[in-house]
């Protein structure tokens, strides 16, 4: 079934599959105003010419339940571990209220995307606390891995991206995009406070382990959580953060606008 309420305009057949999963899923429709703020988001994406390097993302909030929220927007669906329906917020998305072992496991390994042809990113719409608290990340022993991690001794955030050495160059993260994207062999984008920096780190060879958000994947069990309330991630090939950020950042005020 093809989505339309404007006169003369058509959803885009992907923001569309997307919209009717998730009201499958929540048993009940989205608001008008949810739906256009998905549409706008996809094809705003596509104008830009980073949805195709998006290959695994949740919208972490619009939904009107947590299984909803749950759908992938993108790529495989992701396994909920241990987050409670309580702690979903449909205006800014999901928040580990206990400091308790959760986390989403995205079920899409840090080196399904080639070595120096990957990005990973999140949404913060609640600030986060604590002493080290992982925002997204695979598992942090291994070299090659991609992560990013608050911790209070510096009041710091940290990046990785497919190398063992972390990066400090943005200060502290509080609130919106934070991710990471490399392209190159010898360096890579890290974004937060909605400035990018470059990252003169060499890449390693990719660890195999899942991409964990809200939290750091040991052996699969969340470690480090994070306090943070997270409203949207995505995985994938190298994009322009940017831009992505710009998006996100529509998308989730589009959303809480239209949420009574």
């Amino acid at each position: 079934m093809t989505l339309v309420w404007r006169p003369g305009f058509q959803f885009d057949a992907d923001a569309s599959t997307y919209i009717e999963a998730v009201e499958a899923a929540d048993t009940q429709a989205l608001e008008t105003g949810v739906r256009y703020a998905i549409n706008d988001f996809v094809i705003g994406c596509k104008n830009d010419g980073i949805w195709d390097a998006i290959k695994a993302s949740c919208i972490l909030a619009g939904a009107r339940t947590l299984t909803g929220a749950l759908v992938p927007l993108v790529g495989t669906a992701p396994t909920n571990i241990g987050f409670l329906v309580t702690e979903y917020n449909r205006k800014t998305g999901v928040r580990n209220s206990n400091d308790t072992p959760k986390a989403i496991n995205t079920n899409r390994a840090n080196n399904a995307d080639p070595q120096n042809n990957q990005h990973v990113s999140t949404y913060i719409t609640e600030q986060f606390g604590g002493t080290i608290r992982y925002l997204i990340a695979a598992e942090t022993s291994e070299g090659g891995t991609t992560n990013i991690y608050y911790t209070s001794s510096t009041s710091s955030t940290f990046f990785r991206s497919q190398t063992s050495v972390a990066a400090q160059p943005a200060g502290r993260i509080d609130l919106g995009l934070a991710g990471v994207s490399r392209n190159s062999s010898s360096f890579y984008t890290a974004r937060g406070n909605g400035v990018s920096y470059i990252v003169n780190q060499a890449s390693q060879t990719s660890s195999s382990s899942n991409i964990f958000v809200g939290a750091a994947n040991f052996s699969g069990t969340p470690i480090a959580p994070s306090l943070s309330r997270f409203s949207f991630y995505s995985i994938g090939e190298s994009l322009d953060l940017a831009l992505l950020d710009t998006r996100v950042s529509a998308l989730i005020t589009a959303i809480g606008a239209a949420i009574p």
